[in-house]
């Protein structure tokens, strides 16, 4: 699980001195990732913006019409990073030196970076759900969920993009490995924003209300240990996940915070809730915690080789999530739907959205009688399946962390 070396599994590279003119092509070919990265970054940080910008509007707002400036925002970070995408491929497929073509992707005898070929893969999938959305509303109308058909090509799209990105600046950090951190940080923001974006697909299911329920933490074991487990293994710096999660945690943050200040009114009705101001998401959940323990495990864990002890190692960081984030969770969760939350810093009665009445189910845990045939208890059982989910996810992110360790193309 080295985390700042990982020259043992590099792949082979030119020599610098075997070749006439091979150094200055490989510095090009360090260096000539960084603008398209900068680029990635932004448009997948569009698509962060947008996706919550979208869901404060429809709990705000309403469905009123498709050229809103949140999909504006989701589908001009699609269409950068597309972009980015087929500008790579045609660099590296007609214009590219020999070191760039062998650190490239050949598909289809065209050439590009990995990240860059799932990166177009992404933008077709966005592009593609646009009409289909706006079909869908003018067909059925509002959402009852987040996860609708149109919003599932949508959010496989924002997946690809996402992936990418995260591919596209792996590369460039592995190919800077000995310039000390250099390129990972850029690494740490695109891991940010892909936890973000998994969190949004998650959301029905992570309200305060929610987190002493079986739901809520079965629905964590399946989107973050994988997710920060990889990032933890493949990250070249100190403490890769805990610095991911702080990542997620400030833009979702400051997002929320910007989005409230604006004054806005239902324009559908029935109006129950007759807010004023754009409604936040709920507060970011403390994975901080949970990421700071992998980070930890993971150091100690460090040059453990082997099947079995890899195993061992996931059932052991499924554990250290489960209980971490039950412990912070459970007890935050309690302080979120008390009055002291009420202010803007933590927005605890500020995000509930114009469809929905006032209540003292606003200030209760959901689903908390067992007698009923809806209960969302979690018993020993539930608890005993949490765990087992996320030592699997923490089994898959060991896995690809070390894949991503030695990206290089």
């Amino acid at each position: 699980m080295a985390q700042n070396t990982i020259a043992a599994e590099t792949v082979p590279v030119i020599s610098q001195t075997s070749v006439p003119g091979a150094q200055s092509s490989c510095a090009e070919a360090q260096d000539g990732l960084f603008w398209p990265s900068l680029l990635m970054a932004a448009g997948l940080s569009s698509i962060a913006i947008g996706i919550i910008w979208d869901i404060s509007w429809h709990e705000t707002i309403g469905r009123d019409t498709f050229w809103t400036p949140a999909h504006m925002a989701i589908y001009l970070g699609g269409v950068l990073a597309g972009c980015v995408g087929g500008w790579l491929a045609v660099i590296h497929t007609f214009f590219a030196g020999q070191a760039r073509r062998v650190s490239s992707v050949r598909v289809w005898g065209a050439r590009a970076p990995l990240g860059a070929w799932v990166a177009i893969w992404g933008a077709l999938a966005m592009v593609t759900s646009a009409p289909f959305d706006d079909w869908w509303h003018n067909a059925y109308g509002l959402d009852v969920r987040i996860i609708s058909p149109p919003h599932a090509v949508l959010g496989l799209g924002m997946l690809g993009i996402s992936v990418g990105a995260l591919l596209l600046v792996l590369t460039r950090q592995n190919r800077l490995q000995h310039s000390s951190a250099k390129g990972a940080g850029l690494f740490i923001y695109a891991g940010g924003v892909f936890v973000l974006l998994g969190s949004v697909f998650i959301l029905e299911y992570i309200f305060p209300n929610a987190q002493h329920g079986r739901a809520f933490y079965v629905a964590c074991a399946l989107m973050y240990p994988a997710r920060l487990v990889a990032l933890s293994c493949a990250g070249r710096v100190s403490w890769p996940a805990t610095r991911v999660a702080a990542v997620y945690m400030g833009i979702m943050c400051a997002l929320d915070w910007i989005l409230a200040l604006f004054p806005a009114q239902p324009k559908l009705a029935p109006i129950f809730n007759p807010v004023t101001h754009m409604v936040p998401l709920p507060f970011p959940l403390l994975l901080i915690f949970p990421a700071m323990a992998i980070d930890l495990l993971l150091r100690k864990a460090d040059g453990l080789n082997g099947k079995l002890p890899r195993v061992g190692l996931a059932f052991l960081l499924g554990g250290v999530f489960f209980v971490v984030l039950l412990a912070v969770q459970w007890f935050f969760s309690e302080f979120m739907i008390s009055p002291h939350a009420n202010n803007w810093f933590f927005m605890g009665n500020r995000v509930w959205g114009y469809n929905v009445a006032a209540g003292d189910w606003q200030t209760q845990f959901w689903r908390m009688d067992p007698k009923k045939s809806d209960a969302d208890v979690l018993t020993v059982s539930a608890i005993a399946l949490t765990w087992a989910i996320a030592s699997a996810g923490s089994w898959v992110g060991l896995f690809f962390g070390r894949w991503m360790r030695k990206v290089r193309r």
